[in-house]
């Protein structure tokens, strides 16, 4: 073979290299990520300070090309998911991140609800209306609407829940008329829409958007939280000690690194998440001494089982502790000695 041809094979072959590592296939892959300290994250005004940490467990997750695709099949720990067992019908990327995002948002506002009503603090909600989510195709809104959009009056009337707005909607019939007023990119709009039934649900109509509630929490003493970069209900648990850790005297974390995972009720309930053995292996390389894992009241595949199952795996010596409260968790730690001592 002479040089110009091989260097000429050579190129070809680097380009097809280099060019399939951006066609992705319908997968997404998921790894251990790692845990993260939530004092930097978490402020509230004249807040203690804590000897320990607790910390919030992550997983990384992106499209699978054929690449990550292959080593995700032979890696422990790493999984794959078809895209529609990811993204709800029809939802684009934009969506799917925004979901994410307004998901840790609500997430936040509960953690600091359940830490401050806990500590004995005061807690309010200031109310802005109502945040789409997603957008139907070939529904009403669809033609207006697009996911970020903050509705704040329907038919000239505000509400204090996105559930007043559904019930509002359900008692009109098809082909009625509603004036949605709407801010996006922080100017005021607004729309005329004519309600229609679901493809799905023929006997009951709406604009076609997936909603939830957009509200602040007024709290005093003042808490703030930077997760702009954090997507996901599932800090809820972490989020909701390392804010009652700070409001109230003494330090739960007795000097240890604490992690943990799992979404956050407004009563107080741990409930469960996906990829709790991905966040198991991200605590343990982090040297969390500390494990949370929601109970889900025992049942037989609960995320506590999973969590003790790749905990012996990799052989590791945090403790894994099962709660099914906020109210569990603070126990166990109330007990715990200090480690200093």
């Amino acid at each position: 073979m002479s040089r110009k041809i091989y260097i000429r094979s050579f190129l070809i072959a680097l380009v097809l290299i280099v060019g399939s590592t951006f066609y992705y296939l319908p997968y997404y892959v998921t790894k251990p990520g790692m845990a993260q300290e939530l004092e930097p994250i978490v402020s509230v005004e004249g807040g203690d300070k804590a000897e320990g940490s607790f910390m919030l467990t992550t997983i990384r997750m992106g499209k699978a090309n054929i690449y990550s695709y292959a080593m995700a099949k032979f890696s422990d720990y790493q999984e794959l998911f078809a895209e529609k067992d990811i993204r709800r019908d029809h939802e684009s990327d934009e969506e799917y991140n925004l979901r994410q995002l307004h998901m840790m948002d609500g997430s936040k506002n509960h953690a600091i609800q359940v830490a401050y009503e806990k500590a004995g603090k005061s807690i309010t909600f200031d109310y802005h209306g109502v945040y789409v989510l997603g957008v139907i195709k070939g529904m009403p809104a669809s033609k207006e609407l697009n996911p970020g959009d903050q509705i704040i009056k329907v038919d000239n009337l505000k509400f204090q829940s996105s559930k007043e707005f559904i019930d509002y909607v359900a008692e009109k019939k098809e082909g009625d008329e509603v004036t949605i007023v709407y801010i996006r990119n922080d100017k005021e709009r607004t729309a005329k829409m004519k309600l229609k039934a679901f493809d799905e649900q023929p006997n009951k109509v709406g604009i076609g958007i997936s909603l939830e509630d957009d509200k602040s929490p007024v709290t005093d003493p003042i808490v703030k939280i930077d997760s702009e970069q954090i997507g996901g209900p599932s800090a809820g648990l972490m989020f909701t000690l390392e804010i009652y850790n700070q409001l109230t005297k003494g330090d739960l974390t007795k000097g240890y690194r604490i992690a943990g995972t799992g979404t956050m009720s407004e009563d107080g309930t741990v409930g469960p998440i996906g990829g709790i053995q991905q966040k198991i292996v991200a605590a343990d390389k982090s040297g969390a001494e500390i494990f949370f894992a929601p109970n889900e009241r025992g049942i037989q595949d609960s995320n506590y089982r999973e969590a003790l199952i790749a905990a012996k795996d990799i052989k590791t010596d945090m403790k894994i502790v099962p709660v099914d409260t906020f109210d569990d968790a603070r126990s166990y730690l109330e007990r715990l000695p200090n480690k200093n001592k």
